[in-house]
């Protein structure tokens, strides 16, 4: 069996996971099962160096994508009448099935999904006329546009003698519909009082783990300076952000901070704040009443 053979029927195995989830009334599993399969559709699409598929099979590839992200939208959004139903989807199932020898016209006038959009971070970018739901609001560097990759977490420093270096684990966060957020990570930034950022900005993996109210992360990120060398009134941010699929970009959805005189060896709980994220701090408006947080661990390594 070739290795684009294996390629399809697995392909078509998550196909069926995903409906089979869908028509069982298993809402956040198909949704999962839908987001991992049109980005493993995508990647095909967008890869320079496949010569497996034809450019035609490309954008019937791209289309199925779009298809997935419309019914996974759609379970997401119960007001509309004009959702992407279950069994329009499964009007695909026999072109995903023969992908290489289907030559008919694809059934629904869809275009392929677009590279995903994702904020970079320190820029202020409102995609939407809804400019309270969706804006993303950053300061500090004035990086460009791009599709910025979740997953850039950078080594520990080399240790210094006398210098505290600061290892911040991720746990878990608190979210009341933390089942339908869509590929999320959090962006972790050190920035001084006049929202300047201090060090690299990193991003975690995606989470893959959701239980209950809380996504699971379980990631240290290393602050690239040492704790001695942060200025007076400096901050930790970490953004929370996931990807929607109406309006095919990475949104924050919330944050929280952490002070200097909150950095200490141990667990910490920290308060989540609404979006647009605030660096300087000046208007907070927390996300929610319900006790739900950020759980970090903190571990200062010194000489």
């Amino acid at each position: 069996m070739s290795d684009v053979t294996k390629t399809i029927q697995k392909w078509y195995a998550s196909f069926q996971k995903g409906t089979d989830f869908d028509s069982w009334g298993q809402l956040v599993e198909a949704i999962d099962e839908y987001q991992i399969l049109a980005r493993q559709l995508q990647k095909e699409v967008q890869s320079s160096n496949s010569t497996e598929f034809t450019e035609d099979q490309k954008k019937t590839l791209g289309k199925l994508a779009t298809c997935l992200e419309m019914r996974s939208a759609a379970l997401q959004c119960t007001q509309s009448q004009e959702d992407f139903k279950l069994e329009d989807l499964k009007k695909l199932e026999p072109i995903v099935q023969n992908i290489l020898t289907y030559n008919k016209e694809f059934p629904f006038d869809v275009q392929p999904v677009p590279l995903r959009k994702i904020l970079a971070p320190g820029e202020e970018e409102n995609l939407e006329v809804e400019a309270e739901e969706d804006a993303v609001l950053g300061a500090g560097s004035p990086e460009s546009f791009s599709s910025r990759v979740p997953g850039t977490l950078l080594p520990r420093l080399p240790s210094e003698p006398g210098m505290t270096l600061i290892t911040i684990k991720i746990e878990k966060i608190g979210l009341k519909d933390a089942g339908q957020c869509i590929d999320p990570y959090i962006t972790v930034s050190v920035k001084d009082l006049n929202a300047v950022d201090l060090n690299s900005i990193q991003d975690t993996p995606v989470a893959t783990r959701k239980e209950d109210t809380y996504i699971h992360f379980g990631v240290d990120v290393e602050i690239q300076k040492h704790l001695e060398k942060l200025s007076k009134g400096t901050a930790i941010f970490f953004e929370f952000k996931h990807y929607k699929p109406k309006k095919r970009f990475t949104s924050t959805k919330c944050f929280a901070f952490m002070e200097m005189d909150e950095i200490k060896p141990g667990p910490i709980v920290i308060e989540l704040y609404k979006k647009p994220t605030d660096f300087k701090r000046k208007k907070l408006h927390l996300l929610t009443k319900k006790p739900l947080y950020l759980h970090l661990h903190q571990t200062l390594h010194k000489d």
